[in-house]
């Protein structure tokens, strides 16, 4: 009885963690908008958000035992540092810079339906006809979603696309990663998979010559403010949050919680463009946008729907 109720109570911390990500993930769409690209560039930014993590991470693991990935798992934690932190940032940082906050919430919300196919051709996970009808009507809210930024201009419909890559790239990488946790603690297998993310990412060219460029003297505070909340709040915190939500809720669940990014999204675009910490982005929030987001929603309650 006590073993069940111990079960249960770190199933709701899952859930918990989940919401927090989500709802630290929400606020950031706005805040790294306003730093990029006037103070640092969508590369640099990456490589700050990275290096800080990973010395977080670091930091932290050397004051508990480390388990040393297995021979056989080194592959894995490779593509879980490519496809979780490099190719997901990348895509995601210059994705939103010239996109909209909006567009960047609303595309994310794919992310289950992602997430639920490739569970099914990697960890087995059954495939039912709500599930697939899901994908379906997912991908095309996502797609007409994308169109929608060709009628505003050519700049944001890449934009829009490379949030879709940077949205599929964080499904390979939760799907990915839920083996691992079987065999290593959270913070064993982030530290690994930031540190192999890390190389990746200064294997990108533009990395360190946009990082040379940079001044960093002429970077106001509360610009620091804002990039200091996204190593350390949506790097550090979220990454260590949903490995622990991964540890005792399935890829699929685990996934779900992101279609509340898009409601955090738009919540914290009215809130921080009322008190002036943000630019104003509210003009971005269209009736079509919004009927976008619903057929999204729409597809992921299908995807999670029971026959």
């Amino acid at each position: 009885m006590e073993v069940i109720q111990v079960k249960n109570k770190s199933i709701w911390k899952a859930h918990l963690a989940l919401f927090l990500v989500n709802m630290l993930y929400g606020a950031s769409h706005v805040i790294a908008k306003g730093v990029m690209p006037n103070f640092v560039s969508p590369s640099v930014f990456i490589l700050m958000r990275v290096v800080g993590a990973a010395f977080l991470f670091w930091l932290i693991l050397s004051f508990s035992k480390v388990k040393k990935p297995d021979k056989k798992d080194v592959l894995r934690f490779v593509f879980c540092g490519f496809f979780g932190v490099a190719l997901n940032q990348l895509c995601f940082f210059h994705g939103l810079n010239l996109s909209s906050p909006i567009n960047s919430g609303i595309i994310m919300a794919m992310n289950p339906i992602f997430v639920v196919f490739l569970s099914f051709l990697f960890l087995k996970e059954g495939l039912t006809f709500y599930r697939v009808l899901g994908v379906v009507l997912g991908a095309l809210g996502a797609c007409l979603l994308t169109l929608e930024g060709v009628s505003l201009k050519s700049d944001a419909f890449f934009g829009d696309v490379l949030l879709l890559i940077n949205c599929t790239s964080y499904a390979f990488y939760l799907v990915l990663a839920k083996p691992l946790m079987k065999k290593y603690s959270p913070l064993t297998v982030i530290t690994y998979v930031f540190s192999i993310g890390l190389f990746f990412v200064l294997l990108y060219p533009p990395t360190l010559m946009e990082f040379s460029q940079t001044s960093f003297s002429s970077i106001p505070f509360d610009a620091w403010i804002k990039i200091m909340y996204v190593v350390v709040g949506v790097t550090f915190l979220t990454y260590l949050l949903t490995l622990f939500g991964l540890k005792h809720l399935s890829a699929s669940t685990s996934s779900s919680y992101i279609y509340t990014q898009p409601v955090m999204v738009i919540l914290f675009t009215y809130l921080f463009a009322y008190i002036g910490f943000s630019e104003d982005y509210t003009n971005s929030i269209t009736p079509i946008k919004i009927a976008y987001m619903f057929l999204i929603f729409f597809g992921v309650y299908l995807t999670g729907k029971k026959e």
